[in-house]
This record gives structure tokens, sequence and C-alpha cells, in this order.
């Protein structure tokens, strides 16, 4: 089995004895059946690895913690050993997980039950059947703090399998491809079809690692091909999701795995997208994102990114009346459902390209309990189905 330690440690100490505590306790770890190794790139460190864990070198490691934990994931299983006040951090890390109801463990004792332990975590997966293959392709973006998921929860309560994919064989994939097609619907835009033949030339580079993995959906990193491609993945994620491929941004696992079970449950197709505006006297919302799904649409037009400026992201004319709001949050135990309608669209340039101004009741919740910054928007009333769907799964409505 393949374990990855990603080592924080206070600059106050002596890097040459932490090293060499570190590299004893490995050696005294590692044998035939269990391979560990440093990872000092935190987006890596829970790619190919059966078990990632924190590796707590000194005392004064806690403050490296707080700035880092977000890119971590739940549950954090945090390694100690005997010497440089290890565990007495490791232990105000887990103190300040549990005041924050995150789940965690701290790792510490002799040879032989830390090597047990290790083993036990590896192999306690559930022993349940994926139905479909999800992709993360790279970590959710930085500002998703609340977007860690268990994947042992995906896979045993939605039977949904996370694979982990790197931004890094996106660009390898989209730099290695020649020829691609454009959609005619697109080359009839009046938008500048240089970045149009970027944005198709992205599509099928994802759709080869869609294929690659046999994805049912997944959910993307997208900035970091803003610098990296110049281009944005904004239309790639509309035709995907036309064509019944889930696909959300900015890594947003809870909305990959909502949008999957809207498919699911109701054979429809959602559109993800952030909370702009609310006024809870009107229960009025303005919500917006660039990604919109052509199918939900009367009609379209290209515009850039609305973040970046660059590349293509769409506005789209939504189609108005009744409609569905829903937000699962990363625990996978919360969900916030409620019916409205879609009033009318509008077009400011200070909101992402897509806008559309909806009424639901109860909208006070997302402002006092919020599951998240995106929320998912379904055409029709569809709040009977999921709640149905959702509740028998154990899950509770906010």
């Amino acid at each position: 089995m393949k374990v990855k330690i990603y080592p924080i440690q206070s600059h106050l100490h002596n890097q040459n004895v932490l090293n060499e505590s570190t590299e004893k306790l490995i050696n005294s770890l590692s044998n035939e059946d269990l391979s560990i190794s440093i990872e000092y790139d935190i987006n890596k460190l829970y790619l190919d690895a059966d078990l990632s864990l924190i590796l707590v070198q000194s005392g004064g490691s806690e403050g490296l913690f707080i700035k880092n934990f977000a890119k971590f994931k739940e549950p954090y299983y945090l390694l100690t050993y005997g010497v440089n006040n290890s565990l007495a951090a490791s232990l105000e890390i887990l103190a300040f997980l549990k005041n924050h109801n995150l789940k965690g463990e701290v790792l510490h004792g002799n040879n032989e039950y830390l090597r047990s332990r290790l083993e036990a975590l590896v192999n306690k997966k559930p022993d349940v059947k994926a139905e479909a293959n999800l992709g993360l392709i790279g970590e959710p973006s930085d500002w998703l703090i609340s977007s860690n998921v268990d994947e042992n929860v995906a896979l045993e309560k939605f039977k949904i399998n996370l694979v982990h994919i790197s931004i890094q064989e996106l660009i390898d994939e989209y730099n290695s491809i020649k020829t691609f097609d454009i959609m005619k619907a697109m080359k009839e835009q009046k938008f500048d079809q240089n970045e149009v033949s970027k944005a198709e030339h992205l599509y099928t580079a994802i759709n080869n690692l869609v294929k690659k993995y046999h994805l049912n959906g997944f959910a993307i990193r997208c900035f970091d091909l803003l610098g990296t491609l110049k281009t944005t993945a904004c239309l790639a994620l509309s035709h995907f999701n036309d064509d019944g491929i889930i696909a959300t941004c900015e890594g947003d696992v809870p909305s990959m795995i909502g949008m999957y079970l809207v498919n699911k449950v109701l054979k429809e197709t959602s559109f993800q997208c952030n909370p702009s505006r609310i006024d809870t006297s009107k229960n009025e919302i303005t919500l917006a994102h660039c990604t919109i799904p052509l199918k939900l649409c009367s009609s379209f037009n290209l515009d850039t990114h609305y973040e970046s400026g660059i590349g293509v992201g769409i506005h789209g004319e939504v189609k108005e009346g009744n409609a569905t709001i829903f937000r699962l949050n990363s625990a996978l135990t919360e969900f916030f459902v409620e019916e409205g309608t879609i009033n009318k669209n509008l077009y400011e340039n200070k909101l992402c390209r897509t806008q559309i101004v909806c009424t639901f009741h109860n909208l006070n919740k997302i402002l006092t309990t919020p599951l998240g910054n995106h929320e998912l928007i379904i055409l029709g009333h569809h709040k009977e189905e999921l709640v149905k769907y959702l509740t028998a799964l154990g899950l509770k409505q906010i």
C-alpha cells in the first residue's frame, strides 16, 4: 500500500533534527507491503495514494495547519512521534477540528500499532459497488474552503466513486491534440473565433479524459487554466451538461454530486450558479454564472469569462417559469431545496454572464445556514422527489 505524508513544522525548530526524526519514523514503518513517502506539494498529496497523512513534525505547527487545512481532506489523519513536541501540537490540532465538527485522528504509538492502524485505514473503504465514476480534475479552488467530501461517504451513501486526475494531465492532453471539431452553433457566433477554438480544444481534451477514466461527470479546478492554457472551461462544461455528463467548475465536489443526483433522480439538467443578491423581504435572489447548459436557454450569446475577461463565457437567456433551488453540504448529511420561479434575465457588467432573478421561499436559510457558495437551479418543481430520495438516505433538510 502507498502512503503519502505531508510534513508541517515550526520554523523555530532545527530542520536537521526534524528531518532525522522523520526519516527514522518512515524507515521504522516502511516494509515491502507499506511504502511511505514525503509529499511536499499539497495539491499532489491525494493523488495516487492509498492513504494520505499530515505529519506533525514539531510543536508550533498549529498555525501552519490552520493556514493550509482547507487544502486537506476530511478525515484529517495526524501522524506523530514522541519527540519535538509532535504529540502536543497534534492534540491541539485535533481539538480545533473537533470544535469545528470535523473528523480527525491522532496516529501515535509504537511501530506495531501504527502499521496495523495504517493498514486498517487503507482497507476501510465500504464494500459497495459504485454506480458512477465522478472525476476530480485538480482539487477544489482555494476559496472553496467548505467543499471537501469524505470519499467513503460518497461511495457508501450515493454509490459514487471519486477519481482523482491532475490538472497537469489535462494540460498535457490539451497540448497533445492536433485536430478537433468546433460546433456549428459556435462558428456562427459573432465572437472571437480564436477564443472559441481554444475553448473547443479544451472540450476535446477533457472529453478524452472522460473516456479514458469512464467518467459520468467531473469537477474541474478551472481557474488554473487561465494562466496555463489562456482559456476557460465554461463552454466545455456547458457542452458536457447538455450531453448528460455532469460538469462543475471551481472543483466544487458537493455541487458535482448534487448535479449528479438531479440527473439520476429527476432526469434533469441543472445550472450551477453563484448567489449574487438576496432580498428576503421579496423572497428574491439573483443568481449568476458563465457555464449555463444551452438546453436550459431560449437563446444565448458568447462573452468573455467574467472574472478574468478572457476565454469564453456564456450569456444565456434562461427559460422563465417554475424552478427549484437545491444544494448539498460537503458532509453529505444536509440539503437545502425550495420551489419557486425564474422571473427574469439580466445582463449586468459586474456579474457572471448568465444572470437570473428568481423567487423562492425561505431564502433567509441561505444567509443563516449556508451549505456552500454555489446553488443549483433546476427547471420545474421537484422538491417532493428530492426530499423523498434524500431523506430516505438519512440526509436532513435544513
